[in-house]
């Protein structure tokens, strides 16, 4: 499956992209006057391939796994977490639910790699999608994360879950969201080794480290790069080596939405290892991608950088969930808005 969804990417149409820099140029107010909502009009309008685009349904894909470098210590919460946040995604009691739920958006909890078996029942307000690959990744200060073929199994696990709902809801944009305590320390360890920035740069406090945790989070990472050499150039085996499933997940959904030729938004820092994830295995996916926020994770931007994305909103958010990207999708609304109803000056009969 996923070197069929590879090679069927396509990029996105340069002809509208054109056409929608012309009508950009001809809107009725001064030149770009809406700033960067005007380039984000233009990509849609290449991504949808009409000078009308309209963002009609969307749904955020939250994947979630366990990680086994938590035994480290390098998360201040103890990995049930995970599996006891499931019923508050499932049921609108956390934070990206209830932001997701006002938006319209649907919430779609799958489980991808958690250590927890949530008995699911028809009690819930939101659905939910057993897809397990793993019972948590390994820790991979001491052995691989994963095998090369649960990585796969991870991505495909995402592109199929973000296919069938595409299809089944007729959805025309995807938001990106993850839950798995310890999350930050594979991100860390993926953003450092595909783009070249340092350990140190990379990691931050994650869910609230002090200081002496996130040096001891840092000599972790770098532990488990040292072992395993990832290679750089081979996003499997990043992921293999120092990934989380939920983190492959997120980087199908993302390929998911490319080759369906609708745009996803990245939500933070987890999100955007998923993306980096994606980017290496076909760089034309960048095209798709909106960047929700910055979050405080100092590496984030590094990352965002490497993608040559620029964040929607900077509000010193460090959540998670989905929750970034979630706000910022009534600004993406606003701009496919702004091209697709405002009147040109010819349109409106005044002399430019």
């Amino acid at each position: 499956m996923l070197n069929d969804i590879l090679k069927n990417i396509k990029k996105p149409s340069e002809e509208y992209m054109t056409k929608a820099e012309n009508r950009t140029a001809n809107l009725l107010m001064p030149p770009k006057a809406m700033g960067r909502l005007h380039d984000i009009s233009e990509r849609l309008c290449a991504i949808y391939g009409t000078l009308k685009p309209e963002i009609k349904k969307g749904a955020v894909f939250v994947m979630a796994g366990d990680h086994g470098v938590v035994e480290e210590g390098v998360s201040p919460f103890p990995q049930e977490v995970t599996g006891l946040m499931f019923n508050a995604f499932l049921n609108d009691m956390a934070t990206v639910s209830v932001l997701g739920k006002r938006e319209g958006l649907e919430i779609i909890l799958t489980d991808v790699g958690s250590k927890f078996e949530f008995k699911n029942n028809q009690n819930v307000k939101n659905e939910f999608i057993a897809k397990k690959v793993v019972n948590g990744t390994r820790n991979f200060a001491k052995e691989p994360a994963m095998t090369r073929q649960q990585a796969i199994e991870c991505i495909e696990a995402g592109i199929e879950i973000t296919l069938k709902y595409i299809k089944e809801k007729q959805l025309n944009i995807v938001l990106t969201g993850e839950m798995g305590i310890g999350n930050t320390t594979p991100s860390a360890a993926i953003g450092a080794v595909i783009t070249g920035v340092s350990v140190e740069d990379m990691t931050g406090k994650g869910a609230g480290l002090t200081n002496e945790g996130v040096l001891k989070k840092i000599e972790i990472i770098k532990k488990g790069i040292d072992l395993h050499s990832p290679n750089a150039d081979d996003p499997i085996d990043v992921l293999a080596k120092v990934g989380g499933a939920e983190i492959g997940a997120i980087a199908g959904t993302i390929l998911a939405a490319a080759y369906s030729k609708i745009p996803v938004i990245i939500d933070g820092f987890i999100s955007t290892a998923g993306a980096l994830i994606a980017y290496k295995l076909n760089p034309l996916v960048r095209e798709y991608m909106f960047a929700g926020h910055c979050s405080e994770e100092p590496g984030h931007i590094k990352m965002l950088e490497y993608l040559s994305l620029e964040p929607i909103l900077n509000l010193n958010m460090r959540l998670g969930e989905g929750t970034g990207a979630v706000l910022a999708f009534p600004i993406i609304k606003q701009a496919a808005n702004l091209i697709s109803n405002v009147y040109t000056f010819e349109e409106a009969g005044i002399p430019k």
